[in-house]
């Protein structure tokens, strides 16, 4: 079997999938992309292309060594996204040709479904309690919410915390004690700002609080996992196994690996492995697609340590446009909360590629991201 092509279908700055074809009429599908670069990545993906072409494609441990070793520069997100698209890819192309799902590949099914989460965000406070009752009437026994009050200084106002802590109240109150409420601060918060928040944190019982440093910061976590009691997440803007060390090191309880981001399939079985070790579990990050949360699905019903899979995508509505990309999305609908073990072939999904290249971007893309500033007028993390 050998590759004859890799094709890029740039959706929006935030969706670009990849597919892999063989002379076998074999094709796999990834989803690639570092948000708010789409065009990058895509220029990255297809610089790896060169390599790809007229090579056997179930040699992935080979193929991804050279992707992202040979070119001498290596790591970061964009070439961490790029390599993850086309891991994915040449995953389901594996699948496919032996007909069986990656995760069979990987040494089979640890769990029978994976636990889904959704997110009940709520516009100027942290946290919707009405739609954190629809997720738990829709079966959601985790629910993530972020405070949603614009940027967050260095170290904030009493009247932010009372305000933080009623708004979690009433959401506690809302959900009741027997579902899990996860915090996600996005990197907004110093290490003394998120010294305070955690010690307000003690009556919710959160399940876990999420990202709470800038990533340039995460030699610094350590600190927060010994001044609080509240389990400590991170790891969505980190790329490989190696800078996920640290952070297990320091004893975060959850590492997010994103599947489109930290080298995919490949590399987030490895990191899922290594945080074992540490006595640590995983909640991927996946922001993205249909094709996206299929990967990291695979991964999660392979490892052991996996305790929930964020996703976006409004599983519940089979005419949402994230999941019209496939021929039966129905396979990703979540049971009592979560999604039953995938049996397709490869990723588990099948791609409808006309819809796809209907769904093509034409002229600029969206700015992605806001650009967020302080009262000052200096930059905020958003």
């Amino acid at each position: 079997m050998r590759i004859t092509a890799v094709e890029t279908f740039v959706l929006s700055n935030r969706c670009v999938l990849v597919k892999i074809s063989t002379d076998r009429g074999i094709a796999g599908w990834g989803e690639a992309v570092a948000e708010n670069w789409a065009l990058a990545t895509v220029a990255t993906l297809e610089r790896m292309a060169e390599h790809l072409v007229g090579r056997d494609p179930r040699e992935i441990t080979k193929h991804w060594q050279v992707l992202t070793r040979g070119g001498f520069y290596r790591g970061g997100p964009l070439m961490g996204s790029a390599v993850a698209g086309i891991d994915q890819a040449l995953w389901d192309i594996k699948g496919r040709a032996l007909g069986a799902p990656v995760h069979e590949l990987l040494g089979g099914p640890a769990r029978d479904a994976v636990r889904v989460y959704a997110h009940a965000g709520g516009s100027g406070r942290t946290g919707d309690p009405d739609l954190a009752r629809r997720r738990v009437e829709q079966g959601y026994t985790l629910v993530k919410v972020a405070p949603d009050y614009g940027p967050v200084g260095f170290l904030e106002s009493p009247a932010w915390a009372e305000r933080f802590v009623s708004d979690l109240r009433e959401l506690r109150d809302a959900v009741g004690p027997a579902i899990d409420i996860a915090i996600d601060f996005h990197g907004r918060l110093s290490v003394a700002q998120s010294r305070r928040a955690l010690s307000l944190l003690d009556d919710i019982a959160p399940a876990f609080v999420e990202e709470p440093l800038r990533p340039e910061h995460s030699a610094l976590i350590g600190e927060l996992v010994h001044a609080s009691p509240v389990p400590i997440a991170t790891g969505e803007r980190l790329y490989d196994r190696y800078e996920f060390r640290s952070v297990l090191e320091a004893g975060v309880a959850i590492v997010q690996p994103d599947l489109s981001h930290a080298g995919g399939i490949t590399e987030c079985f490895r990191i899922a492995t290594q945080a074992e070790v540490y006595d640590a579990q995983i909640a991927p990050h996946c922001p993205l697609g249909a094709v996206a949360l299929a990967a990291c699905l695979q991964v999660d019903l392979a490892v052991p340590n996996a305790y929930a899979q964020e996703q976006v995508v409004d599983v519940h509505d089979p005419a949402s446009p994230a999941l019209a990309i496939l021929t039966d999305p129905s396979v990703l609908t979540p049971v009592d909360g979560a999604i039953p073990r995938l049996t397709g072939p490869g990723l588990g999904v099948d791609v409808d590629e006309d819809a796809v290249r209907e769904r093509v971007a034409t002229g600029t893309l969206d700015a992605g991201s806001p650009i967020w500033t302080a009262a000052d007028g200096s930059f905020a993390e958003w």
